[in-house]
């Protein structure tokens, strides 16, 4: 059976690139499979365990990392910690799928050094940081200070875009989402 393949979309939070993941895994004809990644931190409104993250405690994440079961990983925060199963990626490939990710910077850089061939690590990259604030802000998700926190993040992060095999700029969103299913279809010929 053939193996499939990785697609990693990256970026800064807020940038659109979980709004374009969402878009791509509408087409069959793509035939991805979204790698579901882990996550210590606390649920938010609407989330849903086994289909947004694996919810799983400080504690428990940290047993995973000592048994070597992710892919990726990172503490983003003091005890708020993020990453890619082993076994997730291990089963989509298997069952033939190419894998899409949902990853912030450093998760993609990570999982594009680990599968050099046999990826594509795209960057969505905002307009602005003001853009970038504004679109946290709309969500209404998270508070002030957690916005601050993540746009001094994103600063740095975008200095990262060069890193990835091509950068998609999400100024106008159907542009994007069209620009991203051409690039994914090519790759995946």
């Amino acid at each position: 059976m053939k193996k499939g393949k990785l697609v990693i979309f990256s970026a800064p939070s807020g940038s659109g690139k979980t709004t374009l993941v969402r878009h791509l895994l509408d087409y069959p004809d793509l035939n991805l499979a979204f790698s579901i990644s882990a996550t210590s931190r606390k649920k938010r409104c609407g989330e849903t365990d086994g289909v947004d993250y694996y919810f799983i405690s400080p504690s428990e994440f940290k047993e995973k990392i000592d048994q070597n079961a992710f892919v990726e990983w990172e503490e983003v925060y003091k005890d708020n910690y993020y990453g890619t199963l082993k076994s997730e990626v291990d089963k989509l490939l298997n069952e033939g799928k190419n894998v899409i990710f949902d990853i912030d910077v450093q998760g993609g850089r990570n999982i594009k050094k680990q599968y050099p061939d046999n990826s594509l690590a795209v960057f969505v990259q905002p307009p602005s940081i003001e853009e970038l604030k504004k679109r946290l802000e709309q969500r209404k998700t998270e508070t002030p200070e957690k916005i601050d926190m993540r746009v001094a993040k994103a600063a740095e992060e975008l200095s990262y875009a060069k890193d990835f095999d091509v950068i998609i700029y999400n100024d106008d969103l159907d542009n994007a989402k069209k620009e991203a299913y051409k690039i994914v279809k090519d790759f995946l010929k």
